[in-house]
């Protein structure tokens, strides 16, 4: 296990290995369709939101606030990532991010702006929403919340040991496109 704390260097991103697990802990902030595309087409970061060395989990948390007015997330499982596929290397380049993580995996301009960059993709555990906002120990704020709704706004959060897996490399590897190979092979050799 690969222990990873925010803000992630382009050395520490780089020795990663597809297939390696790791551990986040640090502050990550959510960030869906409408962030990415907001991003992408020239807006900008929120005051107090940097990216620099950054972690983006593509997630719509639930979020909740308690009897005290503080926000605690109590599902934070991850969204299908290749939705982000026409924005993500650009925008991983443009703000400095070093980690994705999300469900699925992506395609081949992010990966490729993975290895250029040094970027890298982790893979979260999809129908663990409930164990996964157990490693998230505090909402430090919410940006976008009355703009996007709170499914698409940017959540920062602090998380402790959130699990995950590397499935895109910076070195141009992807398990998502070799499973994608093996399986195509395996389907050919049955047919």
């Amino acid at each position: 296990m690969t222990n990873l704390t925010t803000p992630l260097t382009e050395e520490q991103v780089r020795s990663l290995k597809v297939g390696d697990p790791a551990s986040i802990s640090g502050v990550i902030f959510t960030g869906r369709d409408a962030v990415h595309k907001y991003l992408y087409e020239g807006g900008e970061l929120p005051e107090g939101v940097c990216l620099e060395g950054g972690v983006i989990y593509h997630c719509g948390p639930v979020v909740v606030k308690d009897d005290k007015g503080v926000w605690r997330v109590t599902a934070a499982g991850p969204t299908t990532s290749i939705r982000e596929e026409p924005y993500q290397a650009d925008i991983m380049k443009k703000f400095g991010v070093r980690g994705v993580i999300g469900k699925g995996g992506m395609g081949a301009k992010t990966l490729d702006g993975c290895n250029e960059n040094g970027n890298v993709y982790l893979h979260a555990i999809g129908g663990a929403a409930q164990v996964l906002a157990e490693h998230i120990v505090k909402v430090r704020n919410v940006y976008f919340l009355e703009e996007f709704g709170s499914p698409e706004a940017i959540w920062e959060l602090e998380v402790d040991q959130f699990p995950a897996v590397v499935t895109m490399d910076s070195h141009g590897q992807s398990l998502h496109d070799k499973v994608a190979a093996d399986s195509q092979a395996a389907l050919e050799d049955n047919l």
